[in-house]
């Protein structure tokens, strides 16, 4: 597998890094494969919530109008725009294989860091620069949304709004953002809405820093709240009950699952990464690759009134750090991110085909490595010293998800070609909080009839043949 190149970023590598030196066996892992799911920090939390294993009734429904296969914040939010609308289903049945929302959105880093600028080169020169800046005001869209929900319903869901910081590391790094800076500004874009800064970041050794507006919080307590909603409405949640297959053709669809079948007019894949197992026309776009995130419990000098304030991307040109602070919450901070020790991971993945899938992984110990040389140079932090009075850094623990990357860089939204009545919101390469409110939105509006032009999306994020056979998307097509 190539090594995974970030919207703005060159592809990972290790040359210039003090890490190289690695070797990678399997004993860098602290559980063997295949024993269950590695326990994330938001699923940690939400232990004891009835809605992990929920279903609605013992017996699986045998019809239904829609079948939505996924349980993460894709499958609740489409969920939720279709029993909203003007004309809802009457019936909807959601399968999750396992507890509910335990895929990538319960594992992610907790972001919701809308790219705004950083991605336009790499955007305008696959799509043109009209879809780029297009798909950059997308993103701050989707972010005012959450916002918007979240506050408008009180959601308790550990919500920080505040100035999100790119820190680059490198003169390298500094040059090339000024560039795509210009280039954004002159294809009109709104630079308003980005700060170059002197905003102390607290990383030692940083060259610039920009800094605009983002969010970080529980996604799992976001995703409860809005599956509680659609169970107030009628959706039939069925957790535990793994999808095997999808049979039939036309709008006559036999969804089969471990429990029994559900005949239906219409299946929404909302499986992301796991796309291939029941669209099997996904393999070529839609590559799977697990991504560790890491929690450590910082020092007493960076914590209390010293904390971290401003969720950031710390960004070398070998690899970038997405870090979150948790400053409205516990104080924990979350590593995640394309760091430079990927490459070990996506060697140890490429060894195994199984591993694509695998989220049991954790402890990965060449990421921990990254994330604890960033916490020795770039905070300061010193594991092995303890302060007289106070707390020394603690690196508790990590854990993975299942990425889908796409082809091109950007979500599948929209019909799957061929297969009328079956539809897809998939390939959100780990940035799906800053996109999925509006994609859910507007696959929902397509469900429902409506056409592509009428949900504001990014015409580069619709279903085509073309993109599914990851070949190059044709900017004429527009």
């Amino acid at each position: 597998m190539p090594a995974q190149s970030v919207i703005g970023l060159p592809p990972v590598g290790m040359e210039n890094s003090s890490l190289s030196n690695l070797k990678l066996d399997d004993d860098v892992t602290g559980l063997p494969l295949e024993s269950g799911m590695s326990l994330s920090h938001w699923l940690a939390t939400v232990r004891n919530n009835p809605l992990l294993d929920y279903r609605s009734n013992e017996q699986l429904p045998s019809k239904a109008n829609v079948v939505i296969i996924g349980s993460g914040i894709s499958g609740a939010l489409t969920a939720l725009n279709l029993l909203e609308s003007d004309n809802p289903p009457r019936s909807v049945v959601m399968l999750e294989a396992r507890e509910m929302c335990s895929g990538a959105t319960g594992r992610n880093a907790g972001h919701c860091k809308p790219d705004i600028w950083r991605g336009f080169s790499e955007y305008a020169e696959r799509f043109g620069k009209s879809q780029a800046l297009k798909v950059l005001a997308n993103e701050r869209e989707t972010r005012d949304a959450l916002v918007d929900f979240v506050s408008k319903n009180n959601i308790d869901c550990d919500v920080w709004n505040g100035k999100t910081l790119d820190v680059l590391m490198d003169e390298e790094v500094v040059a090339r953002s000024a560039d795509n800076m210009r280039a954004f500004k002159a294809a009109g874009g709104d630079a308003s809405l980005v700060d170059l800064t002197n905003q102390i970041s607290r990383v030692k050794g940083a060259k610039a820093v920009y800094a605009w507006n983002a969010s970080t919080l529980h996604p799992w307590k976001l995703v409860a709240f809005v599956i509680k909603r659609c169970l107030k409405l009628g959706l039939n949640l069925q957790t535990m009950t793994p999808v095997t297959s999808v049979s039939g053709s036309s709008n006559n669809w036999t969804v089969h699952t471990s429990r029994g079948k559900i005949s239906t007019p219409t299946v929404i894949h909302t499986t992301n990464a796991y796309s291939a197992a029941l669209l099997p026309e996904t393999k070529k776009s839609i590559t799977p690759i697990p991504h560790m995130c890491n929690l450590v419990y910082p020092p007493s000098t960076h914590s209390g009134s010293k904390a971290l304030s401003n969720s950031c991307s710390v960004i070398y040109k070998e690899g970038l750090y997405s870090v979150n602070p948790r400053s409205t919450s516990d104080g924990a901070i979350l590593f995640g991110g394309v760091q430079p020790n990927q490459h070990y991971l996506e060697e140890y993945v490429e060894a195994k085909e199984s591993r694509k899938y695998d989220d049991s992984l954790k402890d990965f110990q060449p990421i921990t490595d990254c994330v604890k040389e960033l916490g020795r140079k770039g905070y300061l932090w010193d594991e092995h010293k303890t302060p007289k009075t106070g707390f020394g850094v603690r690196y508790d623990r990590s854990w993975c998800g299942i990425i889908g990357l796409s082809a091109d860089g950007v979500p599948y939204v929209g019909a799957v070609p061929g297969k009328s009545g079956q539809w897809m919101s998939c390939g959100h390469n780990g940035h799906g909080m800053a996109r999925i409110f509006t994609c859910s939105r507007g696959l929902a509006q397509l469900v429902q009839g409506s056409e592509w032009k009428d949900t504001g999306l990014p015409e580069c994020y619709q279903v085509t043949e073309e993109r599914l056979r990851g070949e190059k998307y044709r900017q004429h097509n527009l």
